[in-house]
């Protein structure tokens, strides 16, 4: 399949042959830096490798074409406060190459989306990410507790983590009722409690730890629930 092995060329190109000090000679440099041309020359001949075809000379030409435009631009506009932003859209570009090109050869079969099982399952897990956490933090509005040490738990902890510390448990507790593996919910009940509950404990505030222990029994409540409605 033409997408496996155009996917298994970029990893291969982008991250495992691509050394530390070529991304910062590049990054300094830009356009004038070798270590461009070089990357993209790996990639047009890791292609070629992988598709293995002369015939399809031209797709392994394509990919490094467009892999050039893309760091090409990404080199260009991006800076130390776009580089995370710019890492995810370089890497959606590439992927997005790939698969134009698996759709010019007829690989894609989209009749998946009219499959009830395939949405049934879609719709829990969208349900489960933002729509879940707004319903969860609704029917917590009335218990939010009020950190009274300055310099806590709260004030240290990252922007939205819990946000998307819940979405993730979710989407994993969802992921395990969808394969029949409940032990793995047993997992991430265990864990969540070693990690999160032992700094609770040395927090000493017994509300801030009923309202995060509420917190999590719902969360993991709505994620069986909807993994049970869906099955």
């Amino acid at each position: 399949m033409i997408f496996i092995q155009l996917i298994l060329a970029h990893l291969l190109g982008d991250f495992l042959l691509q050394p530390n000090s070529w991304v910062a000679d590049k990054e300094n440099r830009k356009l004038k830096s070798p270590f461009l041309y070089l990357h993209v020359l790996i990639h047009t001949v890791l292609s070629f490798i992988f598709l293995w075809n002369i015939e399809l000379w031209w797709v392994a030409v394509l990919v490094g074409v467009t892999h050039l435009i893309i760091d090409a631009c990404k080199l260009s506009f991006q800076n130390i406060q776009t580089k995370k932003r710019w890492f995810f859209i370089d890497q959606l570009l590439h992927v997005a190459v790939i698969g134009g090109v698996s759709f010019y050869f007829n690989e894609f079969d989209f009749d998946f989306l009219k499959d009830e099982d395939f949405l049934k399952v879609l719709m829990g897990a969208l349900f489960l990410t933002s729509p879940a956490s707004i319903f969860i933090k609704l029917l917590l509005s009335s218990w939010t507790p009020v950190n009274e040490q300055a310099g806590s738990l709260q004030t240290e902890s990252l922007s939205n983590a819990g946000k998307y510390i819940g979405i993730l448990e979710r989407l994993m507790v969802f992921t395990f009722i969808m394969v029949n593996h409940w032990e793995g919910v047993g997992f991430m009940v265990a864990a969540k409690s070693v990690f999160r509950f032992s700094d609770l404990a040395q927090a000493k505030q017994r509300k801030l730890t009923e309202y995060v222990l509420i917190g999590t029994l719902l969360s993991f409540g709505l994620a069986v629930l909807t993994g049970i409605l869906i099955k």
